[in-house]
């Protein structure tokens, strides 16, 4: 999940757009991959069509696609979407595929030096970060072809600070708090409306044996979902927008009281967060250690199915209510994709393949094997979702308001800068330290920002 630093405000909707987000999410969608340049290269294998491709039929040529899939259960439905993509468009496709991680961290450097000719990436702020440093190629005329796919909501997100689009997507969901239904069920457990309830649950959780709550921060990034939905639920989504954008101060009490409200948290969350990753977090929640998470969708659900866990025992609840003011209305459901480098070798081959990728076939194939995400394409035919995936639909319809993530929300210093906070929180969960946080983050704010 990460960056750009444009100040355009990409709140791109309210409820009404929203729905139209979410219920394109309801049609289609394919477990994705995110590009990245790699020493490991792996040929994609041709095979069924899965739909037509509305392209030129001029480009012809091979082209390199840098991906970042390289979990099992997204690199397999990746692997899918870029067979048939070369079926329908007769491009031949070669995959770089890197760790996750790696590529994220390297991103900038990627992009300057040789990048492949397509690569998957997070849409919104992010996106518009390295596109208003010209590393992007504007993609205005593949978004002639495939615009009526997709509600006005989904295009915002895929537009640079100029306008012009830069971005293909593929999928979104939704960061809520997840649970096995028979360990509720087991223990006479309450799925919790408001922060008290969750507090209690947590409480006899503990009194249970149960570790309440599966966390992992040694990446760095998990944490920022938390340090998001507090914001969210304490101030609401103005207010938070406007703290990535650099519109309000972390200096601010708005910001002491998400700190306030997370370390009343901290007793309930798996300790040694620091050296844990989330996978292994998410394999405590599968073994029923513990009684929650709260993560994505696209990282808990697709490592049950990487473990060959049954999904239909996974369920989820969005985060409980804080402010009574703003409720449930707002979470983080950030949408992936693909985009085209400025340094690309084959431009025009690149497109024809987005071409294909922004259609509801595209999307269906790529949800084929994908339990995980939803689709954001108009008519995409998936032939059913599963509970997990009904229940995304539902629960980002639903919304007044979306959060990209953390890390895709802000300039990427600020991110990191904010990623190094949580963590220092973390380990010492004092309000002493929440200030001098808060104060450190403000004055890297100025810095990078310029303000």
């Amino acid at each position: 999940m990460k960056r750009t630093s444009s100040t355009d405000d990409l709140r791109f909707s309210r409820r009404s757009a929203l729905k139209g987000l979410a219920a394109t999410a309801g049609l289609a969608t394919v477990p994705g991959a995110l590009a990245a340049c790699s020493s490991s290269s792996s040929s994609s294998s041709s095979s069924a069509s899965g739909g037509g491709a509305s392209s030129s039929a001029s480009a012809s040529g091979t082209i390199s696609f840098g991906s970042n899939y390289s979990d099992p259960a997204p690199k397999q439905a990746f692997a899918a979407l870029v067979s048939n993509a070369k079926a329908a468009t007769g491009v031949s496709i070669t995959v770089n595929t890197v760790d996750h991680n790696t590529f994220q961290q390297d991103i900038t450097s990627y992009l300057q030096g040789t990048p492949n000719d397509l690569a998957t990436w997070f849409a919104g702020y992010r996106m518009q970060y390295f596109a208003a440093q010209g590393l992007l190629e504007p993609v205005d005329d593949v978004w002639d072809k495939i615009g009526a796919n997709f509600s006005d909501a989904v295009k915002a997100l895929c537009k640079g600070a100029d306008g012009k689009y830069y971005f293909v997507p593929i999928y979104n969901y939704p960061w809520v708090v997840f649970y096995n239904k028979s360990t509720f069920t087991q223990k006479g457990y309450t799925v919790p409306a408001t922060w008290d309830e969750m507090i209690t649950l947590a409480k006899k959780m503990k009194t249970d044996g149960l570790v309440p709550f599966a966390f992992a921060d040694k990446d760095q990034w998990p944490a920022l979902g938390m340090f998001d939905i507090l914001n969210l639920r304490i101030n609401g989504f103005d207010y938070h927008i406007n703290l990535m954008h650099n519109k309000a101060s972390y200096t601010d009490p708005q910001v002491t009281a998400v700190f306030q409200q997370w370390a009343e948290l901290m007793p309930y969350l798996q300790t040694g967060a620091a050296g844990r990753i989330w996978e292994d977090a998410a394999k405590t929640l599968e073994s029923k250690q513990a009684g929650m998470m709260f993560q994505g969708t696209n990282q808990v659900a697709a490592q049950y199915v990487a473990d060959g866990k049954k999904l239909d025992d996974l369920a989820f609840f969005p985060f409980p209510t804080i402010n009574p003011s703003f409720g449930q209305d707002y979470m983080d459901a950030p949408m992936d994709g693909f985009i085209l480098p400025a340094k690309a070798k084959n431009k025009d081959a690149a497109k024809q393949v987005l071409e294909y990728i922004g259609t509801g076939a595209a999307e269906a194939s790529y949800l084929k094997y994908d339990s995980w995400d939803v689709a954001v394409a108009n008519g995409a035919q998936v032939p059913s979702y599963n509970s997990v995936q009904t229940a995304s639909v539902q629960a980002i319809s639903s919304l007044k308001g979306v959060a990209q993530f953390g890390d895709r929300d802000t300039a990427p210093p600020m991110a990191t800068a904010l990623e190094t906070s949580i963590l220092s929180f973390i380990a010492s969960p004092t309000s002493s330290n929440a200030k001098s946080q808060q104060s450190s983050l403000a004055n890297q704010a100025k810095s990078i920002f310029g303000q």
